[in-house]
């Protein structure tokens, strides 16, 4: 398909948010969310087409940093002007002058940069995954992430997920409570599952070292598979000591967020898994630089979620689609959780599954009736 350089040029950014509610409310280790702030970014080129981008933090800036707020002032204020006049495949240069002006915000740089993908795949009538490399594979599994809730609610919706077929494999939130009533909890649905359904666990960076050595080893004992990020970010030294000790698979999350970041978790074999997120990354491409860090040091990658809407997960399922190292599938639940659809034909979820969808973009498309039900009039919630 032939396509013109005026025809590639941003002629306008716009952003808007959107308060989008959950069908259940979602417990993290710090906060409890029941409907999820996102940020869309949709990139004008002078040929009419439009590419959408989502910025998206999990309840808000306690785990990134940033929010929705910061992210459309960020873009709207020293990221748009930047853009305009520019080509939306002109990606890499865009990246190096929008990173002079503006340090890390990761969150609001990825919802521009897949917007800027799904503008220039969609002007040239091809998906997204052809401009990351092409295909290898079609559809990734699927965990459902349930919260730190009570253990009755958390498995009575676990096993209601595996007798409807749904999923196969959870991952629990903890965190939020004392550690030793935090893993009396989670051993026992850890055993009420047992030769059900994997069952893995998410810290969300609470624990010290001592407490993880002190309780990680019983989870393992009860039949956790993996255990995701228990200690803070910065401290890789000390989770490559719980990963160096435990028998199971430690997965680092907020340990990484740069392709450095990448380098020192190899370097220290910090982690058996990693939790790739393209929302805290900056996009797709740095997301597919570190899956093939991770490639060449033999470590799978996991698709990881902010829970994000259609869009997000969309951007994250080409990705996953097309990283070969990205074997250790996915938590892409997020649209499941939202009660509320945003796209015109929703993504497709069948065996545990989530399916690529075709078209040219991400391949799906805003329902911009539902982004206009819920978009928020102020700029912060509720003002």
């Amino acid at each position: 398909m032939s396509v013109s350089h005026d025809d590639l040029r941003i002629e306008r950014v716009d952003t808007v948010i959107i308060d989008v509610p959950l069908r259940r409310p979602h417990k993290f280790a710090r906060v409890t969310m029941d409907a999820q702030p996102v940020l869309l970014a949709l990139v004008h080129t002078r040929a009419g087409v439009v590419g959408v981008g989502e910025g998206v933090v999990p309840g808000g800036p306690w785990w990134g940093g940033e929010s929705v707020e910061s992210m459309k002032v960020t873009i709207d204020t020293y990221v748009a002007p930047l853009l305009i006049g520019r080509r939306v495949d002109d990606i890499e240069a865009i990246w190096r002058d929008v990173s002079d002006r503006v340090n890390a915000n990761l969150y609001a740089k990825t919802a521009v940069e897949v917007a800027l993908h799904d503008a220039w795949a969609r002007s040239l009538g091809v998906p997204v995954h052809t401009l990351l490399g092409g295909l290898a594979r079609t559809s990734i599994d699927v965990t459902w992430a349930l919260g730190a809730e009570p253990e009755e609610v958390v498995v009575d919706e676990a096993l209601a997920k595996l007798h409807d077929g749904e999923h196969s494999s959870f991952k629990l939130k903890m965190g939020a409570v004392e550690p030793e009533e935090d893993t009396r909890r989670v051993c026992a649905i850890a055993e009420k599952l047992a030769g059900s359904a994997g069952v893995r666990v998410d810290l969300n960076a609470r624990w010290d070292l001592n407490t993880s050595l002190t309780y990680l080893p019983r989870l393992a004992a009860a039949g956790v598979e993996l255990i995701e990020q228990p200690v803070p970010g910065e401290q890789v030294e000390a989770l490559a000591e719980i990963n160096a000790r435990l028998p199971i698979p430690v997965m680092a999350d907020e340990s990484l967020r740069t392709p450095v970041d990448a380098l020192r978790l190899v370097r220290l074999r910090a982690a058996d898994v990693w939790s790739m997120k393209t929302t805290k990354v900056g996009g797709l491409r740095r997301s597919r630089d570190i899956v093939a860090i991770a490639a060449a040091a033999d470590i799978p990658c996991h698709g990881g979620t902010s829970i994000e809407t259609g869009i997000g997960t969309a951007a994250s399922l080409h990705l996953a689609c097309a990283a070969p190292g990205l074997t250790w599938g996915s938590e892409l639940f997020g649209p499941l959780l939202f009660a509320e659809e945003i796209l015109q034909t929703p993504l497709r979820y069948a065996g545990g599954q989530l399916h690529l969808p075709e078209g040219p973009g991400l391949g799906v498309d805003l329902d911009f009736n539902a982004v206009a039900a819920l978009r928020r009039t102020h700029l912060i919630r509720g003002e």
